[in-house]
Protein backbone atom coordinates (compact mmCIF):
# COMPACT_ATOMS: atom_id res chain seq x y z
CA UNK A 1 0.00 0.00 0.00
CA UNK A 2 2.76 2.73 0.68
CA UNK A 3 3.63 1.89 -2.84
CA UNK A 4 0.24 3.64 -3.74
CA UNK A 5 0.02 6.38 -1.70
CA UNK A 6 3.45 8.07 -3.23
CA UNK A 7 1.60 8.15 -6.44
CA UNK A 8 0.36 10.93 -6.48
CA UNK A 9 2.76 13.35 -6.41
CA UNK A 10 4.53 11.85 -8.91
CA UNK A 11 1.24 12.06 -11.11
CA UNK A 12 0.72 15.78 -10.28
CA UNK A 13 3.95 17.14 -12.01
CA UNK A 14 3.67 14.94 -14.86
CA UNK A 15 0.63 16.66 -15.75
CA UNK A 16 1.89 20.21 -15.52
CA UNK A 17 4.27 18.89 -18.71
CA UNK A 18 2.04 17.44 -20.91
CA UNK A 19 0.32 19.94 -23.36
CA UNK A 20 -1.81 19.40 -25.93
CA UNK A 21 -0.66 20.07 -29.65
CA UNK A 22 -1.84 23.59 -31.26
CA UNK A 23 -5.15 23.05 -33.41
CA UNK A 24 -4.17 23.35 -37.17
CA UNK A 25 -7.09 25.23 -39.25
CA UNK A 26 -7.41 22.95 -42.29
CA UNK A 27 -5.32 24.79 -45.59
CA UNK A 28 -8.81 25.03 -46.89
CA UNK A 29 -10.27 27.87 -44.35
CA UNK A 30 -6.81 29.61 -45.05
CA UNK A 31 -7.93 29.73 -48.63
CA UNK A 32 -8.20 33.17 -50.43
CA UNK A 33 -12.16 31.65 -51.36
CA UNK A 34 -13.10 31.17 -47.96
CA UNK A 35 -12.24 34.26 -46.22
CA UNK A 36 -13.70 36.41 -49.62
CA UNK A 37 -17.08 34.62 -49.26
CA UNK A 38 -16.85 34.86 -45.38
CA UNK A 39 -16.01 38.37 -45.63
CA UNK A 40 -18.75 38.73 -48.23
CA UNK A 41 -21.61 37.45 -45.65
CA UNK A 42 -20.22 39.25 -43.18
CA UNK A 43 -20.63 42.87 -44.94
CA UNK A 44 -24.17 41.39 -46.41
CA UNK A 45 -25.73 39.55 -42.94
CA UNK A 46 -23.55 41.96 -40.37
CA UNK A 47 -21.13 40.98 -38.04
CA UNK A 48 -23.37 39.31 -35.29
CA UNK A 49 -23.78 35.91 -34.66
CA UNK A 50 -26.99 34.29 -36.46
CA UNK A 51 -27.88 32.41 -33.21
CA UNK A 52 -27.44 34.69 -30.19
CA UNK A 53 -26.82 38.25 -31.57
CA UNK A 54 -23.23 38.10 -30.30
CA UNK A 55 -20.46 40.04 -31.86
CA UNK A 56 -17.62 38.30 -30.08
CA UNK A 57 -15.23 36.68 -32.21
CA UNK A 58 -17.96 35.72 -34.73
CA UNK A 59 -16.55 33.58 -37.83
CA UNK A 60 -18.14 31.28 -40.87
CA UNK A 61 -19.55 28.21 -40.04
CA UNK A 62 -20.84 25.39 -42.31
CA UNK A 63 -24.47 24.34 -41.83
CA UNK A 64 -23.86 21.12 -43.39
CA UNK A 65 -20.02 20.16 -42.12
CA UNK A 66 -17.80 19.65 -45.04
CA UNK A 67 -17.17 16.06 -44.30
CA UNK A 68 -21.19 15.26 -43.78
CA UNK A 69 -21.28 16.03 -47.03
CA UNK A 70 -22.23 20.34 -47.19
CA UNK A 71 -21.50 22.31 -49.76
CA UNK A 72 -17.94 24.35 -49.36
CA UNK A 73 -18.45 27.64 -50.86
CA UNK A 74 -22.27 27.56 -51.00
CA UNK A 75 -23.10 31.23 -48.84
CA UNK A 76 -26.65 29.20 -47.96
CA UNK A 77 -24.43 26.76 -46.08
CA UNK A 78 -22.61 29.42 -44.14
CA UNK A 79 -23.99 31.09 -41.09
CA UNK A 80 -22.57 33.74 -39.12
CA UNK A 81 -21.31 32.11 -35.39
CA UNK A 82 -20.08 33.47 -32.34
CA UNK A 83 -16.94 31.27 -30.67
CA UNK A 84 -19.85 29.75 -28.45
CA UNK A 85 -21.93 29.37 -30.50
CA UNK A 86 -19.86 27.27 -33.07
CA UNK A 87 -18.31 25.75 -30.17
CA UNK A 88 -21.40 24.04 -29.17
CA UNK A 89 -22.89 23.14 -32.43
CA UNK A 90 -20.02 21.83 -33.38
CA UNK A 91 -19.51 19.87 -30.41
CA UNK A 92 -23.33 18.84 -31.06
CA UNK A 93 -22.83 17.16 -34.56
CA UNK A 94 -19.83 15.69 -33.60
CA UNK A 95 -21.45 13.65 -30.72
CA UNK A 96 -24.54 12.70 -33.39
CA UNK A 97 -21.69 11.58 -35.51
CA UNK A 98 -20.32 9.67 -33.11
CA UNK A 99 -23.39 8.14 -30.98
CA UNK A 100 -25.06 8.19 -33.78
CA UNK A 101 -27.86 10.16 -31.93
Amino acid sequence: MGRLKGLGPRLASVRGRVRALPKVAEAFYQSKEWRDLVRRIKAERGKWCERCGSGHRVTGDHKVERKDGGADLDAANIELLCQACHNRKTAEVRARRVGGG
